[in-house]
C-alpha cells in the first residue's frame, strides 16, 4: 500500500507538516518577543530597585541635613574660630591675649608682629610673629596657655636660643644664665568673609 495514496496518511503528513511550519514560526516571530519580554521584565525590577533605593536615600535627607545643622551648631559652640568682624581685630585681639600669656608666666615680650596671609579655602589664617625672653618654665606655661586657648592658636616656627651668659664684673667669671630668646609664630583662624 502506498503512504502517499492512502487519504489518512496525507492527513497525518499535512497535520505534520502544519505543526513544523506553526513550530517555525513560533520560533523566529514569538521566541524573540518572549525573550524580550523577560529581559524588559528584569530591567523594569532593576530599576524598580533602584529607584526604592534613591525614594530611601531622599527620605533620609532631611535626617542628614538636621545632622549637619547640629554639627555645624556644635562647631560654632566649641569657638574654634576667631569671631571678630576682621582680620584686623582678631589680629589685635590676639596680640592681647598673647601679650597676657607672656605678662602673666613671669615672661618678657620684646614684639609681636602680624604676618601677612591669603585666605586657604573657607579659612583665614591670622599670624602673629612673636619674640620673647624668660626661662624654660615661662615658656611652657605660655604654649601651655596658647595652645589651650579659645579660639585656637597653633604654634609654629618654634625657635629657641639660649641667652648670652654674662661675664661677673667682680669675679671675672662667666656665670651661666637660664634665659631664653625664643622666637615662634602663633596662628588663629578665621572664616573668610564671603
Amino acid at each position: 500500500m502506498d503512504l502517499m495514496n492512502n487519504p489518512q496518511s496525507q492527513r497525518w503528513l499535512a497535520v505534520g507538516l502544519l505543526v513544523l511550519v506553526v513550530l517555525f514560526i513560533f520560533s523566529i516571530a514569538i521566541f524573540p518577543l518572549i525573550g524580550k519580554g523577560l529581559e524588559l521584565h528584569d530591567k523594569k525590577d532593576d530599576l524598580a530597585f533602584t529607584l526604592k533605593k534613591y525614594e530611601n536615600i531622599l527620605a533620609g535627607k532631611n535626617a542628614i541635613i538636621g545632622n549637619i545643622e547640629d554639627i555645624k551648631q556644635q562647631h560654632e559652640e566649641q569657638g574654634y574660630f576667631n569671631t571678630q568682624g576682621t582680620s584686623a581685630l582678631a589680629s589685635a585681639q590676639m596680640q592681647e591675649f598673647i601679650k597676657q600669656a607672656i605678662v602673666q608666666a613671669g615672661g618678657q615680650l620684646s614684639s609681636t608682629q602680624v604676618l601677612p596671609s591669603a585666605n586657604k579655602d573657607k579659612f583665614n589664617p591670622i599670624t602673629v610673629s612673636v619674640r620673647m625672653t624668660g626661662n624654660i618654665e615661662v615658656l611652657r606655661s605660655v604654649l601651655y596657655k596658647l595652645e589651650t586657648a579659645t579660639p585656637l592658636i597653633v604654634i609654629e616656627q618654634l625657635d629657641i636660643r639660649p641667652m648670652r651668659s654674662i661675664r661677673n664684673r667682680l669675679t671675672h667669671q662667666i656665670e651661666p644664665s637660664n634665659g631664653l630668646n625664643i622666637n615662634f609664630q602663633a596662628v588663629s583662624f578665621m572664616r573668610s568673609q564671603p
